[in-house]
């Protein structure tokens, strides 16, 4: 049900990272102060009013059969306007859907609900019927489910109860059958005879004996490597993905290190939302490949796998492999892209775990351009990370790793050193000020480049934008403080003191915790074309590391003096 049948709470609690800052009596107000910026990130549960009509969940498995949970009533008849107490019970299970049916299973829900324990369940509005069906409210485990079902003034003569039930991810079990009620002196429900439904068949699995070959990219085959170039026949670290045209179709190979899942996507644009994608998922030791479609920064929804071929895998030294056919035209098939049209194409890998899969382990590549993988047969690459991101992120570091972490040292240590004038000021302010200015100038610059890179604000990037506001207008407020300074003997000195020391702690923990993302973007990010992507990190490492060796060498010269 949108993969929310079994709703992970996802906690992105962002752990504290010590301070650089070299200043006596930091203390531990500034720690509370990361923790009333952090942020929690959960999953909605139990909302699946989607998956009303069908009560499927949308979690891209075979349901399974001869359910071990039951339905139960305290009462086989009943009246319009009366309650009846419904019962859903069995081995501990995580999620649910429960409704009530006309006697022949069409049309929408019938009556609604009362809730007895809100803590466990919550009502559902399914077809514009307001608490016409039940779920839960948590992934918790759950044996016993108790609720109130009320007659409407217009029911049928027969009511049954259907539920679906989820133990796990890839385990659940869909409209199991509950009691008939009945209204008093009405012929009895004669069941029908019972006709056995066929078991969904899946399309064969093969499994494949070789890895990938290379040999043909840019010849026969259109492929897209991280590293650039890269060979899966002999590089564990290569990510490989391939197409190969014939008549009517496309052979599609992937492979790369993973642990639990490689992934690719077909994109109008360089954002996710809106997307064709494939997954290839290990569980138990088995790659199940997966046609999907992303509606947004959420989980992939699973597709019918009806539409691929071909299917094979292999797993062989932590490398996973997997391939499959699919036509390049899918006329009136939602969410399949025609793939005679040019299109971003996204990588990305991550954990898994019993069927569900997790946020992908790093930023996903993304190819430079569009490109047409039916067409004329190319070797490209692609990227982690995008220019205009990268540089934002080199600048929050530079800003935040170097100049700003100098500058407060220096104001901390050289005050006793360097006290000859400097245009009007002492020497340690003048350089303080500059260093300061320039973290500032930085910030504001790295502050415009996701605006410009998006064209707006970005409402499905977490934490991260607020994070970069709250520290744009602490830096801000820095200088305006700053600019307001009163004189050395003046009473408010001293108030001055501890709000600027404040603004500027607080803007720095802030910052530190930016860079976590920042840091990914530049120093963890594998260009596919490898001499600009190296070339970029060596310059951001070079400022770095250059910040700091002139910090070591004015310190030396200041401990020197003293």
């Amino acid at each position: 049900m949108d993969g929310i049948m079994e709703v992970p709470v996802r906690r992105q609690n962002m752990e504290r990272k010590k301070s650089e800052m070299a200043v006596p009596g930091f203390t531990l107000g500034a720690f509370i102060l990361l923790l009333l910026v952090s942020s929690v990130a959960n999953y909605p549960n139990g909302k699946v009013t989607k998956s009303c009509h069908g009560m499927i969940p949308e979690h891209g498995h075979t349901p399974q059969s001869d359910p071990p949970y039951y339905i139960s009533v305290n009462q086989m008849t009943f009246r319009p306007g009366e309650q009846i107490k419904v019962t859903l019970s069995g081995p501990p299970f995580k999620g649910f859907l429960l409704e009530a049916r006309d006697e022949n299973l069409t049309g929408p829900p019938i009556g609604s609900f009362t809730l007895i324990d809100s803590q466990v369940s919550q009502l559902l509005t399914c077809e514009d019927i307001q608490g016409s069906a039940v779920s839960h409210t948590s992934p918790s485990n759950k044996r016993e489910i108790k609720v109130y079902w009320n007659a409407p003034s217009s029911a049928p003569n027969h009511i049954k109860f259907l539920a679906t039930v989820v133990e796990k991810y890839d385990t659940y079990w869909v409209r199991i059958p509950g009691p008939i009620i009945s209204q008093p002196n009405v012929l009895p429900f004669t069941t029908p005879k019972a006709t056995i439904a066929p078991m969904p068949t899946l399309p064969p699995v093969s499994h494949l004996t070789k890895s990938f070959n290379a040999s043909d990219c840019g010849n026969k085959k259109f492929c897209i490597r991280s590293p650039l170039n890269c060979d899966p026949e002999k590089e564990l670290a290569c990510v490989f993905l391939s197409f190969t045209r014939d008549a009517k179709s496309v052979m599609v190979e992937m492979s790369g290190p993973s642990k639990g899942y490689l992934s690719f996507a077909f994109s109008h644009d360089q954002w996710m939302g809106d997307d064709d994608a494939y997954v290839c998922i290990l569980e138990d030791q088995t790659v199940h490949i997966q046609p999907s479609h992303l509606t947004g920064r959420s989980h992939p929804v699973m597709d019918s796998r009806d539409p691929l071929e071909d299917m094979a895998w292999r797993l062989a030294d932590g490398v996973m492999q997997c391939s499959f056919r699919r036509n390049i035209t899918f006329p009136g098939v939602k969410n399949r892209f025609d793939l005679n049209a040019s299109y971003y194409i996204f990588l990305a890998d991550g954990a898994a775990d019993h069927g569900r899969i997790h946020k992908h382990s790093q930023q996903p590549l993304i190819t430079y351009d569009k490109y047409n993988v039916t067409g004329y047969p190319e070797n490209i690459g692609g990227s982690h990370s995008l220019l205009l991101l990268k540089v934002h992120g080199a600048l929050m570091f530079v800003a935040w790793m170097t100049t700003v972490s100098v500058g407060v040292l220096i104001a901390r240590f050289f005050k006793p050193v360097w006290l000859k004038p400097l245009f009007g000021d002492a020497a340690w302010f003048q350089v303080h000020r500059m260093l300061m200015l320039t973290t500032s100038a930085l910030t504001f610059i790295a502050f415009l480049l996701p605006f410009i890179y998006r064209g707006g604000w970005n409402w499905h990037a977490g934490y991260h934008p607020y994070l970069g506001c709250i520290v744009m207008i602490l830096a801000v407020l820095q200088l305006l403080s700053a600019a307001f300074r009163p004189p050395l003997h003046d009473p408010r000195r001293q108030m001055f003191k501890w709000t600027h020391w404040s603004m500027g702690t607080a803007a720095r923990i802030i910052a530190d915790e930016i860079l976590d993302d920042d840091r990914i973007q530049i120093l963890q990010s594998f260009t596919a074309a490898e001499a600009e992507g190296y070339a970029f990190k060596k310059a951001v490492l070079a400022i770095y590391v250059c910040g700091n060796l002139t910090f070591l060498t004015m310190f030396l010269s200041a401990i020197n003096h003293l």
